[in-house]
């Protein structure tokens, strides 16, 4: 069994696949060939957003965010503790210090209430200037907007937010990637909507930020990439992931959405009586990145997670630590913030198998292990 089921994907995908990788190869047109910038239309489109950026994976998306916004050294960003690494790592790579909120145990997103503690901290303390927030919508699901752009707006914040895990996601019936200032995705393979590869994506409203990120993506090129007028990097996505994401976003926007979503509410139904699971709000939908379920306690979270194995059921861990406590980052001032839930949750979680290739007898093995080993 898979824990994310690419090689279904592609049986499903093959003829499609095969043909749009082919049609590069015959081009010979590796760099910049003409579905890199159909596929950002197509994304665009998607999102609901005037520009799509694309780029060579998604933790340069956030760092070529952060830069064209000037963010570095002296400046405050504020990220969510329990999360995948890039969030926080861009910002320290920017120069900058990354300052680490708590999230709610039921959507394991941001805790706004953590955040603004923590931008009063430092205000407070005033050896840093607060200059923005990296949201995370972790494991599918959109942190909660309305509480967000309000203190963004409260302390004149740049909002980035990270959909790489939420992309098809909506809050409110807006999709995600449309809610920060400027947002950034990921299509490593077992996002919602990933290449074969690494690539990455950002998406904003704005032409100014857009075209600059065009820019310094391309080391910081002027009107060609013999005129450079900036600094920049190396982060193109390549033509061949383009072809490849074209296909896929077709197949994610006409069923794996709604399959993987079929997947995610028949566990929610079985095992809801058994273990802590994932919580959708009212007015949200889930892209489902992971299912993640969460146990009382350390002990019975690696009992169960040790028979899923024995029984060929593979599992992961998201995340063992909070940023918090990587070692990079030990010396990061938590102004007051104990982050007891982010600290509770790396004890309790674990994800199990979710895809929208998952078979029925599949998820019914997967449901009954977990039923058998919690006694429910």
């Amino acid at each position: 069994m898979q824990f994310r089921d690419l090689k279904s994907q592609y049986q499903a995908l093959k003829p499609q696949m095969d043909e749009a990788i082919q049609a590069v190869l015959d081009s010979s047109d590796y760099i910049a060939g003409d579905q890199v910038e159909e596929l950002e239309k197509e994304l665009a489109e998607y999102v609901g957003v005037k520009n799509c950026v694309s780029c060579g994976n998604g933790t340069d998306a956030l760092v070529l965010a952060l830069k064209a916004w000037g963010i570095g050294a002296g400046d405050a960003v504020f990220v969510p503790d329990h999360t995948f690494f890039s969030s926080a790592e861009s910002v320290a790579f920017v120069g900058a210090t990354p300052v680490f909120a708590d999230v709610h145990e039921d959507t394991f997103n941001v805790d706004v209430e953590s955040m603004e503690r923590c931008i009063q901290a430092v205000i407070k303390e005033g050896k840093l200037k607060p200059k923005a927030m990296v949201v995370v919508d972790l494991f599918g699901l959109p942190a909660d907007y309305d509480k967000v752009l309000a203190l963004a707006e409260k302390y004149g914040l740049y909002v980035l937010e990270d959909c790489a895990q939420g992309f098809g996601s909506t809050y409110h019936g807006k999709k995600a990637g449309t809610f920060g200032h400027i947002a950034t995705t990921s299509f490593f393979p077992a996002k919602p909507l990933g290449c074969y590869g690494d690539g990455g994506a950002i998406f904003t409203d704005n032409d100014e930020w857009a075209a600059l990120l065009r820019s310094m993506r391309v080391h910081g090129k002027g009107s060609s990439k013999y005129d450079n007028v900036r600094l920049g990097m190396n982060s193109r996505l390549d033509t061949i992931q383009a072809a490849v994401l074209q296909v896929k976003l077709k197949a994610f926007k006409e069923y794996e959405l709604t399959d993987v979503n079929r997947v995610a509410a028949r566990y929610t139904e079985a095992l809801a009586d058994c273990v802590k699971v994932p919580q959708i709000p009212e007015g949200y939908t889930s892209s489902w990145a992971s299912y993640n379920i969460l146990f009382k306690d350390e002990a019975q979270r690696d009992e169960v997670r040790a028979y899923l194995q024995e029984n060929g059921i593979p599992t992961m861990i998201y995340y063992p630590k909070g940023l918090h406590q990587q070692k990079v980052f030990e010396n990061c001032c938590l102004y007051g913030e104990i982050l007891p839930v982010t600290t509770s949750i790396c004890r309790r979680t674990l994800a199990i198998p979710v895809s929208p290739y998952l078979a029925e007898e599949d998820q019914d093995k997967i449901i009954r292990l977990i039923r058998e080993k919690t006694g429910a």
